[in-house]
């Protein structure tokens, strides 16, 4: 039998230049990890999708515009105007609202506000830390993340770019 695991707040390993927090990788779970995160004002992951990767996302403070539709156009530019083929646009979500993306759908979140949000964030398979720990050594480096080197990891890892990742600021 195995034992299961509590964690404090304060537990986890960083992720320097991301903003995450690994609660839980590939080391203890065969089926997913979880970060905790802050998004930093202005940050746009970008629309894209993943042809095996599950997501879940939980809004604990702040809020984000979320987007999880195949969009009636796809346009390389600015997923916030997409519609559905229903015609439902970006969500503005707070506190409380999840954002469940399956293989293949297109999503995205940005924050438009001036402080940071707080977000717990799932991904099945395990071992997306291994991608944010790359991701966030690209981001880090100041200025916008050179777009070529963006989209090699990210094809690397499953993660088809459909519009330009963004990075936030830090508020102030």
């Amino acid at each position: 039998m195995t034992d299961g695991m509590v964690l404090r707040p304060s537990d986890g390993r960083r992720i320097e230049g991301s903003g995450m927090i690994v609660k839980i990788g590939a080391e203890k779970s065969q089926h997913w990890s979880v970060f905790e995160t802050q998004v930093m004002p202005g940050f746009d992951v970008g629309a894209h999708l993943h042809q095996g990767a599950e997501e879940l996302f939980y809004i604990v403070e702040g809020e984000l515009d979320l987007l999880a539709f195949e969009p009636q156009k796809r346009t390389p530019d600015n997923w916030r105007g997409w519609k559905s083929r229903d015609g439902a646009g970006v969500v503005r979500a707070g506190p409380g609202f999840i954002m469940f993306v399956p293989t293949k759908c297109p999503h995205a979140f940005f924050n438009p506000g001036t402080t940071p949000v707080r977000m717990i964030f799932l991904v099945s398979p395990p071992g997306h830390e291994r991608y944010q720990q790359r991701m966030g050594e690209l981001i880090s480096r100041g200025g916008p993340p050179d777009a070529q080197a963006v989209a090699k990891l990210r094809a690397e890892f499953d993660i088809e770019q459909l519009t330009p990742l963004i990075p936030g600021r830090a508020p102030g």
